[in-house]
């Protein structure tokens, strides 16, 4: 396990594919349930939080996927990821819904599902339950496909595009130059 601060005796939210199996097998010994949600995070807005709470709440741990830089520039373009998956990880790291985050490569996570076989897959509500691409995989595995967070109203690629935009003067205010 990677640890973001360095410091000792200090438990790393990131973990590696290789730590999932563990992570499971204590889960289930535990009687708890592991809801896994994945994503760019690349540059966080309130859809992201209020889609991680609403899996969050869906089981007792939860486990973040994070694609990394060059899954990120496949998906949204050359321009992207905005910030490293360092860097979004650490952020990511901070939020209390989080409890674990491995970062995968390619467009979705099913290798990452094959070896933590979550309880719950949570997506958000862009999709439906049969347009989840990982569906196949989670119900193999026993698991079920939940829809969580708010409605699709905000995106990382509209925040970047309204920050690009000059924003024009407002009535009885002076620009500065």
């Amino acid at each position: 396990m990677k640890s973001l601060s360095g410091k000792s005796g200090e438990r790393s939210k990131i973990l590696r594919k290789e730590d999932l199996p563990r992570l499971r097998r204590k889960t289930r010994r535990e009687g708890k349930t592991i809801a896994f949600a994945n994503g760019c995070f690349d540059l966080l807005h309130v859809g992201h939080i209020r889609y991680l709470q609403g899996a969050r709440e869906a089981a007792d741990l939860l486990v973040v996927g994070v694609n990394d830089d060059a899954s990120v520039r496949l998906l949204k373009g050359p321009s992207r990821p905005v910030m490293p998956l360092e860097e979004r990880l650490e952020i990511l790291s901070a939020l209390e819904p989080v409890d674990y985050l491995v970062p995968f490569s390619g467009r979705q996570p099913l290798d990452v599902i094959e070896v933590l076989k979550p309880d719950f897959q949570c997506k958000g509500t862009d999709y439906t339950p049969e347009g989840v691409p990982e569906r196949e995989v989670v119900e193999r595995h026993g698991g079920r496909v939940l829809i969580v967070g708010d409605p699709k109203d905000h995106s990382t690629t509209d925040l970047l595009g309204k920050m690009r935009r000059p924003t024009p003067p407002r009535r009885g205010v002076k620009r500065e130059r």
